[in-house]
């Protein structure tokens, strides 16, 4: 509660610090932030082209594969960008870390939220392509909102945990970004998990992924029509993964944070 006051109490640094990042992240380049939007939209374009051209890959039930896809990928985005970003906070603000005066509590939500900013984007993006393929919004679609706030809690719960320590573990940072790598294949974002000849165990095993309940949310959201109400299991089980990787993050924080000036 501790750290969700500071927040509070700091809440118009946070946004002034996260809309600099956000700037800065891309500075000298001649396109600038443009190159925030360009990545992900060909990394869309490769997979689209490689899954349903190159492996002519159906559409899922009667849906667009390329719709149902997408909706899967565009919140790995954010969990991807938003994961390395929080990550890296400390060692990023190295300068502001080593500052007596300056909190360093905010870092690590000061780049998950510089992350938002392409995310809200894609979102955007996501809904205007489901229009023109004729699926308009509807009250099922401002779910994402919900499933954009919980991705966001997970996100910042786990770069508490890792922001902390990558100070003293520098290798952590590959083994977050090899997992990243591992985890868009792991989670049903390029392939349907209802389809998988496998037993019910390892689906089951494979649902644990927190992750999954977002994709599946988002899905849900557009292209199901069900509501995260519906749900109750899957969605008792992510809140309580989050809530307790934010309490392990924000007390791992706590702990080490007196020393991060001397290894930093």
């Amino acid at each position: 509660m501790s750290y969700i006051k500071e927040i509070i109490s700091n809440r118009k640094l946070i946004a002034k610090l996260s809309f600099n990042d956000f700037k800065t992240k891309y500075a000298g380049s001649f396109l600038g932030i443009v190159w925030a939007f360009i990545q992900p939209l060909i990394t869309i374009f490769v997979y689209w082209f490689a899954f349903q051209v190159g492996l002519r890959s159906q559409s899922v039930g009667n849906f667009p594969f390329a719709l149902w896809f997408m909706a899967g990928l565009i919140p790995w985005f954010f969990f991807s960008d938003g994961l390395n970003g929080g990550t890296n906070a400390l060692i990023d603000y190295s300068y502001l870390v080593k500052k007596v005066v300056f909190n360093i509590d905010i870092l690590p939500i000061v780049k998950v939220i510089s992350a938002v900013f392409v995310h809200v984007f894609f979102i955007l993006f996501l809904l205007i392509m489901y229009a023109l393929y004729g699926y308009l919004p509807d009250g099922y679609s401002l779910q994402i909102l919900y499933y954009s706030a919980g991705l966001f809690c997970l996100v910042l719960g786990l770069s508490y945990i890792t922001a902390p320590l990558v100070v003293f573990f520098r290798d952590l940072g590959q083994i977050v970004n090899i997992i990243l790598q591992v985890g868009v294949w792991m989670t049903p974002i390029l392939w349907n998990i209802d389809t998988m000849e496998v037993s019910d165990t390892i689906k089951n095993l494979l649902k644990l992924n927190p992750v999954y309940y977002i994709v599946q949310g988002y899905r849900d959201s557009l292209i199901n029509k069900v509501g995260f109400w519906e749900h109750p299991g899957n969605t008792i089980y992510f809140w309580v993964f989050t809530i307790v990787a934010f309490a392990i993050g924000t007390h791992l924080f706590k702990k080490l944070r007196l020393h991060f000036a001397d290894v930093l």
